[in-house]
């Protein structure tokens, strides 16, 4: 999905500039440029995300779909011995909770 949007971005910059200036010269620039500030932009935001986690983590907090088991229903595998159909439903219910993660 990202690469998609970074080409349609930069084919219509490259055709705008193109329009406006008529010069091959002056559209490569403009495409190599508008790519690095897109490609710095996209690094910039991961990193970003990446500090806001650990600083929420220093903080004490968790995120939302990290709750505990109790929150979505299920308990863990020390409380009960584990059979074949126990077994099932806790695959199905980790499949469940693995489905509503981002």
């Amino acid at each position: 999905m990202f690469c998609r949007v970074l080409g349609l971005v930069l084919c219509s910059t490259a055709l705008t500039v193109y329009f406006a200036s008529h010069s091959i010269g002056t559209v490569v620039v403009t495409t190599l440029a508008c790519s690095l500030l897109l490609q710095l932009a996209y690094f910039g935001s991961v990193l970003f995300l990446i500090w806001r986690s650990g600083f929420a983590r220093e903080a004490g907090q968790r995120p939302e779909h990290f709750g505990s088991c109790e929150d979505v229903g299920c308990q863990s595998p020390d409380h009960y011995e584990v059979t074949s159909d126990s077994a099932d439903s806790l695959q199905n219910q980790m499949l469940a909770i693995s489905l509503l993660l981002p």
